[in-house]
């Protein structure tokens, strides 16, 4: 979600247009103002504002950790467990809602909206077909990009997948992760990553009903998506630094790279309660890699406390990042 507030006279009017499409505005040809207006990007609910029911605050040193006081809002959502959050997402009207509604909400968004809202944004001449990518590019939401999987798949060639991903970025649906190119290793994959913007979302445009059932069936997938939609969101808000993801043609990989401030902070995720110095291996090379950059690393997972693992890596609780 996207709006744009102009002002005028201080004293007199303030006009707050929202929309969910900058397709339409680059389309109708709207005159933005430039000078006299300002862009905000609203997203789903971050960990601050509605926090997860442990009293450990948020570690001094996690990798994007707000500032005293960003929890404001917080009183207003109801907290939620790590599951919950991994099935329903972090919409706002989700988040409030009765139980017993989520799951329709949610299913109606993915029909109601996203299928009619892009119906009516795009000119999609196969639109049997549009469906189908839509429903597999949610169900691979997180992993790496396979535009030719999709395109076999879907009998749709390979420019029109990936002109339909652009057209799910471009109506905030989803969001591209870049491969890391900054590494010393010659074997580096250079596809993204791409994710749906909320888990519940892309539950229920997957047609998987959203419920502790799909979590439990695909428990570490999900929470890698959640730690990085986390990441992605809070880098957004700041306005400053980027996300990436490094993986090898050999399959070492590290899930996340946070480039911030000219230091990056590589960042491995674990579905364990218990973290071991074997879970920070890559995070461990890569900080031998980089050494005047990455002074840290850190392995998000569902330890009840921080851990350190290894010099310069510590254990982080999903509570705490």
């Amino acid at each position: 979600m996207s709006s744009l507030i102009f002002r005028g006279n201080k004293k007199r009017w303030r006009f707050v247009l929202c929309g969910s499409s900058a397709r339409r505005l680059r389309r109708s040809g709207a005159n933005l103002l430039p000078g006299r207006s300002f862009l905000h990007h609203l997203y789903p609910l971050v960990l601050a504002e509605q926090p997860a029911p442990h009293p450990t605050p948020p570690h001094a040193e996690s990798p994007l950790a707000f500032p005293p006081g960003a929890a404001s809002a917080a009183a207003l959502f109801p907290s939620w467990d790590l599951e919950d959050r991994l099935a329903f997402g972090a919409l706002p009207g989700i988040v409030t809602a009765k139980a017993r509604d989520r799951v329709d909400l949610l299913q109606s968004f993915a029909s109601a909206y996203l299928e009619e809202e892009i119906r009516r944004e795009a000119l999609v001449r196969d639109w049997g077909a549009f469906l189908r990518f839509l429903q597999l590019a949610a169900r691979e939401s997180g992993g790496i990009t396979n535009y030719a999987a999709i395109s076999r798949e879907t009998g749709l060639s390979l420019p029109t997948v990936k002109s339909h991903y652009q057209l799910l970025e471009d109506m905030f649906i989803g969001f591209s992760v870049p491969a890391f190119s900054g590494s010393p290793r010659k074997n580096l994959l250079s596809t993204p990553r791409f994710f749906f913007f909320d888990l519940g979302i892309r539950n229920a445009a997957a047609d998987l009903t959203p419920g502790r059932a799909t979590v439990q069936a695909q428990a570490g997938s999900l929470f890698e998506q959640w730690v990085g939609i986390e990441l992605w969101k809070r880098l957004q808000y700041r306005g400053q630094g980027s996300l990436h993801h490094l993986r090898t043609a050999d399959g070492a990989e590290v899930d996340y790279v946070i480039e911030l401030g000219g230091q990056l902070v590589p960042v491995e995720v674990k579905w364990t309660e218990r973290p071991s110095p074997q879970d920070a291996r890559h995070v461990r090379t890569f900080l031998r890699e980089h050494p005047a950059r990455a002074p840290r690393g850190w392995v998000i997972c569902r330890c009840p406390r921080p851990m350190q693992l290894d010099e310069g890596i510590v254990a982080l609780p999903w509570f705490c990042l």
